[in-house]
């Protein structure tokens, strides 16, 4: 089963199960089981029967969707975290994989960041409610992993971008948004777009497909929830992106910057020395071919 299995990272471990052998990918949908309420996952339970459970669905968006939401934004991904790994336990279930968030890592964690500093201190406070609600389902399947010995892993993936993102302006990550203004203010003949902050801060971006790996390989040889980063182990600063993203969609307008807009978390950058150690896994999608691969995407849309 994998919920969320719909969405964006969603589609792309569908796809994997699928060719690694899976012999039916359950895909539940919020019309019929609501997994922010108890009885609805225990239904689905109930009647999916699934041996494994990817847990991928989330509620989530950039950093104006986070400052919006944040009470609904811990809730559901508490609530959901809380029914399905204790489902998981009623049902005797194989496996649980839980995607955890870069944005529970503390706001000053040193870079590149290891899992062992996960710890360290508080998220940053645009996105906290939402990376303590993930951070708290870590501690349930440690903690149900050494009473109960449910089997279960826990992966991190950094900032992901691909097909198939959410480009809603309102509600979207920082790549999908600046390639929708970018190819709009293009389409338009547009001289300018606007864009959050100052530019300064750093992130880090995991293709999707690249993640898609990385959550099956997890899935396929961990046992416990030791907490391991999906990325790429390199950062640019917003700045830099929105001029590649600008020069990729040949837009040549001027760049605005907003700079009452929060930049968030200052730096994004990971350790991925685990992943490799433990799942035998690396990024394998360059940056740029990456980019153009979901420009293509959008602009067919």
């Amino acid at each position: 089963m994998v919920t969320g299995g719909a969405g964006f990272l969603g589609r792309a471990v569908c796809e994997r199960l699928r060719v690694r052998g899976a012999a039916e990918v359950l895909v539940p949908r919020r019309a019929e089981f609501d997994l922010t309420v108890e009885n609805d996952v225990k239904r689905m339970f109930d009647a999916m029967r699934p041996h494994i459970v990817l847990h991928l669905a989330a509620e989530v968006g950039g950093i104006g969707a986070n400052m919006t939401n944040p009470g609904r934004y811990f809730y559901a991904n508490m609530a959901m975290a809380l029914h399905l790994i204790e489902q998981a336990r009623q049902h005797g279930l194989e496996k649980f994989l839980q995607t955890g968030t870069i944005c529970a890592y503390p706001n000053l964690t040193p870079v590149p960041f290891h899992e062992d500093n996960l710890w360290n201190g508080y998220p940053e406070v645009t996105n906290a409610p939402y990376g303590v609600a993930k951070k708290a389902a870590l501690v349930m399947l440690d903690a149900y992993h050494r009473q109960y010995g449910l089997n279960s892993a826990y992966v991190l993936p950094v900032n992901l971008y691909g097909p198939h993102d959410n480009f809603d302006l309102n509600t979207s990550h920082v790549i999908p948004a600046l390639i929708r203004k970018c190819v709009e203010a293009k389409n338009a003949g547009r001289d300018h777009i606007v864009c959050w902050g100052t530019g300064a801060a750093s992130r880090e971006f995991l293709y999707v497909d690249d993640a898609a790996d990385g959550l099956v390989r997890a899935a396929e040889v961990m046992n416990e929830p030791t907490p391991i980063n999906l990325g790429t182990g390199s950062e640019i600063t917003i700045r830099n992106l929105v001029t590649l993203i600008a020069r990729l969609c040949n837009f040549d307008g001027q760049i605005r910057w907003d700079e009452g807009r929060p930049d968030g978390q200052p730096r994004r950058c990971l350790d991925t020395s685990r992943a490799a150690k433990l799942l035998g896994w690396r990024a394998r999608v360059g940056f740029e071919d990456g980019l153009r691969r979901t420009i293509e995407w959008f602009r067919a849309q």
